[in-house]
C-alpha cells in the first residue's frame, strides 16, 4: 500500500495499436454503445484505476509516457483507398493532442494479405527500455497478446507493477464472420493488475459513473449536416470508398455506411470502384447498425464541385470492418 504523502505516481501506457483499433471498431459498430473509445477518457480511467490499486490520490497519478505501435500502409496505398490517408492523419491528430507518441512500421504483403511484421518486438523493446530508464511505478499494456508475457516478466524484475487493460467479446460481423476476441490467460497470470474492460463497461451499475461514461467519445447533441452528401429524401447520393471483395462503404460521416454486393441494384457490384458516385437508401440491420441499401451507380457529374473533406468526429479511426 502506498503512503499518500509520497510523490507523483508515474504511469507508462503502451498501446498495441491494431488491437486497440479492433476494440474501438467493435464498440462503434457492433456494441450497443455505438461509439468509439476515447483516448483522453481512457487515460483518465487508468489514472483512477491506479490510484485505487495503490491507495493514493488521483491527482498524484499521472500518465508520464504513452506510446502507440501499429503497422501502417504507405501513403500511396492509403491514398488509393478512399479516405484512408485522411483518416490516418485524423487519428494521428487525436494521439498527438493527448501526448501519445506514435511508432509505425510498414505493413508487409504475405500471401496477398497485408500483415504487421516486427511491431510487437518494437513495443516490447521500447516498453522495457523506458521502464528501466524512467522507473515507472506502473506500466499499462493495452493488448490481449500472450506474446508479451516475456516483457511482463522482465518488467516485474525491475519492481515495476504491470496493469493490463483487456477486452473479451464475440460478434458476427456484416460479412457473416464470427469474430471472437479473448485475452491470453498466461499473460493475465503474470500481471499485477488485470483489468477486464468489457466487464467494467457492461456493468449497468457503473455505466453512469463519469470515468466509465468518459471511456467513450461524447455523442453530439444534434446531428450534423454534411455538404458532401446529396439528400433526395429517402435516397441519398455520395461516393464509395474502401471497396473490397464482396462489400464496400459509402462515405457518410461520421462512421460511413457498409454495403454488401447483394445490396447493389441495377448493375454489377464489381463495376463499382473507390470514388464512384452512388445513390442509396439507409436502413438499420438486425444488429442495430445503419447500412446502405439499394445501392446504384450514378453519374459522377452529380458530385461535381462537392467538397469531400469529411467533417468527422476527431475520435474517428479507420472504419475498416476487416481488421482484427
Amino acid at each position: 500500500m502506498r503512503d499518500k504523502k509520497d510523490g507523483i505516481v508515474k504511469i507508462g501506457v503502451f498501446y498495441d495499436g491494431n488491437y486497440f483499433l479492433h476494440v474501438s471498431n467493435y464498440y462503434n459498430y457492433f456494441h450497443a454503445k455505438r461509439r468509439r473509445i476515447s483516448i483522453a477518457g481512457l487515460h483518465s480511467f487508468i489514472r483512477q484505476q491506479v490510484s485505487e490499486e495503490l491507495d493514493t490520490e488521483y491527482k498524484l497519478c499521472h500518465v508520464v509516457d504513452a506510446h502507440y505501435f501499429r503497422g501502417r500502409m504507405s501513403a500511396y496505398e492509403a491514398s488509393q483507398r478512399g479516405n484512408q490517408l485522411y483518416n490516418d492523419r485524423l487519428f494521428d491528430d487525436v494521439l498527438m493532442s493527448e501526448g501519445v507518441v506514435t511508432h509505425y512500421l510498414p505493413l508487409r504483403t504475405r500471401a496477398g494479405r497485408k500483415e504487421e511484421k516486427g511491431i510487437d518486438v518494437w513495443l516490447a523493446l521500447e516498453a522495457f527500455e523506458l521502464a528501466w530508464m524512467k522507473k515507472y511505478d506502473v506500466m499499462v499494456l493495452i493488448t490481449s497478446d500472450g506474446d508479451f508475457v516475456p516483457l511482463i516478466r522482465k518488467v516485474n524484475t525491475l519492481g515495476t507493477r504491470v496493469m493490463v487493460l483487456s477486452w473479451d467479446f464475440e460478434y458476427t460481423d456484416d460479412t457473416g464472420r464470427e469474430i471472437i476476441t479473448r485475452t491470453s490467460q498466461d499473460m493475465l497470470e503474470e500481471v499485477t493488475y488485470p483489468v477486464a474492460m468489457h466487464t467494467v463497461i457492461d456493468d449497468l451499475e457503473r455505466e453512469k459513473e463519469p470515468l466509465v461514461a468518459g471511456l467513450f467519445v461524447a455523442q453530439e447533441s444534434a446531428p450534423k449536416t454534411y455538404k458532401n452528401i446529396i439528400d433526395k429524401g429517402d435516397m441519398k447520393i455520395s461516393k464509395t470508398l474502401n471497396m473490397k471483395s464482396g462489400y464496400g462503404f459509402v462515405a457518410f460521416p461520421p462512421n460511413n455506411l457498409f454495403f454488401h454486393y447483394l445490396d447493389v441494384v441495377e448493375g454489377d457490384f464489381n463495376e463499382i470502384k473507390d470514388g464512384d458516385a452512388v445513390e442509396f437508401s439507409i436502413e438499420v440491420n438486425d444488429k442495430g447498425n445503419e447500412v446502405a441499401k439499394n445501392v446504384r451507380k450514378v453519374s459522377a457529374d452529380l458530385l461535381e464541385g462537392i467538397d469531400f473533406d469529411l467533417d468527422m468526429d476527431t475520435e474517428f479511426l479507420e472504419g475498416n470492418f476487416d481488421i482484427q
